[in-house]
């Protein structure tokens, strides 16, 4: 008697569904206590995008990182706890991260 014959003895009223598949489009949720915060600064004359703030665990502030980066085709980097993009993108960023369920507090000009 396998392992399934034995689950069907258990639990006789169980109907099998499939498996979700680890591919599939699965929203996230990311725990964050206080608000994220986007800032724009200027580095030697170049506008910045800079995201600091997240609580949560470094992997998932690095994957988030990277759908920014790649849903506005820009260059940017995971930098100290902080998302550092290049150009000035804090609106396009807030509204991406207020779909995902973030808070996030605009700070600067």
């Amino acid at each position: 008697m396998d392992l399934q014959d034995q689950l069907k003895n258990l639990f006789p009223d169980h109907v099998e569904t499939d498996p979700v598949e680890s591919d599939s489009e699965i929203p996230k949720i990311w725990m964050q206590d206080d608000p994220i915060i986007c800032k724009y600064e200027k580095r030697k004359g170049k506008p910045i995008t800079i995201l600091e703030g997240y609580t949560g665990a470094n992997e998932d502030f690095k994957v988030l990182a990277k759908e920014i980066k790649t849903t506005l085709s820009v260059g940017g980097s995971f930098k100290d706890d902080k998302i550092i993009i290049q150009g000035d993108y804090r609106d396009k960023i807030m509204k991406m991260l207020q779909e995902k369920g973030f808070n996030v507090k605009r700070v600067g000009g």
